[in-house]
């Protein structure tokens, strides 16, 4: 009896020897670490994410089952079933599938980044899988200052649930596709601008949470305490806040920094506007990172959402007037130099940042500015002594009037009067590369405009080629 039951045991521990390895040499062989696709076939609670997987456009199973690395956020079953309520579906099946697709991708990092990585990082912004607006990847903000959480709304309850291709996060909701509106209400730095867009004139949460596309420029909450200055927000007229606030919005496209970048710099319009319903113009230049309006920086690029693109900056953009587009462009560096330190006895950029009525000197906006560039200054035989040129700067005014590109006889002549005295005559269409030309009141005929309609809250700006000359 006792030989049988011995090798009753022995036949017993073969089996177990050959079932734990498939080496010669008799070591145990590990189970193979499932990946992203197998894990969550493993996990009960994760049948709802499998079948959305399964069920969606691009053939998201194989795609998650490559080698990576990936980094999944998971929605639980209680996730799915949330979401499907909330947006109207009975069932996943109701889901239109390239939707799904756009979902389950804003849920996938193209890299392994493990919940300590968050928590290294504090807070911030990463880039998804799903196609948001300009076909740039969606952004997703994570906060790790207190759980780790995902675009306010999913917190993860099961961290770094290794794969053999990546990370798995278990969340407890799904993210939905974000609209820029989202983005910046799911971070509490931009908590000053959220709140500022539900105080002004004009529904600008719902303008902004429209089709657009919409670049949009957000001062952070330090930056519009600054600007504020100790004045509470509920103080500042709703009408003036709502063009402050539109004057950093670029409608019609999403520009992302490198395309900025590869222009280098110039002017493009906001939604704001300005005398006679025009749009105000926005300065850039990427010379020394991106900036606008010679005044604020991007100090956070390229958060992308469905409908636009928003660029954290670290200032306030107000309504420029003629004076603030001269500061910012280094082309009019010259004429800024001689609208101050050569006419110290002329405060012309007091004059020209004005934006009442009712002055005593009767110099009153709207202007019209007729700006030389430095080229044009440039080729002056000598630059004036201050009396004449004080004389030849106010030949380049128009006062009480907002003379756009759009108002001048074309073809043909238009005359107007010079706060210095003279008139000069705008000839439409222009020769050679000039847009228009100008007969100053010397009767200099050769002077070109070079570039129309740079538009101010207090008036617009013409760059010209050459320095006009008063009689």
């Amino acid at each position: 009896m006792k030989t049988k039951h011995f090798f009753i045991a022995l036949f017993s521990l073969s089996l177990i020897a050959t079932s734990c390895s498939s080496d010669d040499d008799g070591t145990k062989t590990p189970a193979a670490t499932p990946n992203i696709v197998e894990l969550a076939q493993e996990t009960p609670s994760l049948s709802s994410l499998v079948a959305a997987l399964l069920r969606a456009d691009g053939d998201l199973a194989t795609v998650l089952s490559g080698d990576g690395p990936f980094t999944v956020l998971a929605p639980t079953n209680d996730a799915f079933a949330t979401f499907l309520s909330d947006n109207g579906f009975a069932s996943l099946e109701e889901v239109p599938t390239d939707v799904l697709s756009q979902v389950l991708l804003n849920h996938v990092i193209m890299a392994d980044v493990s919940a300590s990585d968050l928590v290294s990082l504090g807070s911030g912004y990463t880039s998804g899988s799903a196609t948001g607006a300009g076909d740039e990847n969606i952004s997703i903000y994570f906060d790790a200052t207190n759980g780790v959480t995902f675009n306010n709304v999913a917190t993860v309850t099961a961290a770094d649930v290794s794969a053999s291709n990546g990370t798995v996060h278990i969340i407890d909701a799904v993210l939905g596709l974000p609209s820029i509106v989202d983005l910046a209400v799911a971070n509490s730095d931009f908590s000053n601008l959220v709140a500022a867009l539900g105080s002004a004139d004009g529904d600008l949460v719902n303008v902004l949470s429209g089709d657009g596309p919409f670049t949009v420029l957000a001062p952070t909450n330090t930056a519009f305490n600054t600007f504020l200055d100790g004045t509470a927000l509920g103080d500042v007229d709703t009408a003036a806040l709502s063009q402050i606030l539109l004057n950093h919005v670029i409608i019609g496209s999403s520009i992302t920094s490198t395309a900025l970048v590869d222009l280098e710099a110039g002017y493009t319009n906001t939604g704001a506007t300005g005398p006679g319903e025009s749009p105000l113009s926005l300065y850039y230049n990427t010379t020394n990172g991106v900036m606008f309006n010679g005044i604020s920086s991007v100090i956070q690029a390229d958060v992308i959402g469905t409908n636009g693109i928003i660029h954290a900056v670290d200032t306030v953009i107000d309504i420029p007037t003629v004076v603030t587009f001269a500061l910012a462009d280094p082309t009019f560096s010259t004429l800024v130099e001689a609208l101050t330190t050569l006419t110290p006895a002329t405060d012309f950029a007091a004059v020209l940042s004005r934006t009442e009525t009712g002055n005593s000197d009767n110099l009153n906006p709207n202007f019209t500015v007729f700006a030389p560039t430095n080229d044009a200054f440039a080729a002056l035989a000598a630059v004036p002594e201050e009396g004449p040129l004080t004389q030849i700067l106010l030949h380049h005014v128009i006062k009480e009037a907002n003379v756009t590109s759009s108002m001048l006889n074309n073809p043909g002549d238009t005359t107007a009067t010079t706060i210095e005295g003279d008139d000069i005559t705008i000839t439409l269409p222009g020769t050679g590369n000039n847009i228009a030309n100008i007969t100053d009141g010397s009767g200099s005929t050769d002077i070109g405009i070079i570039a129309v309609d740079v538009q101010a809250g207090n008036g617009v700006i013409h760059a010209i080629n050459k320095v006009m000359i008063n009689n």
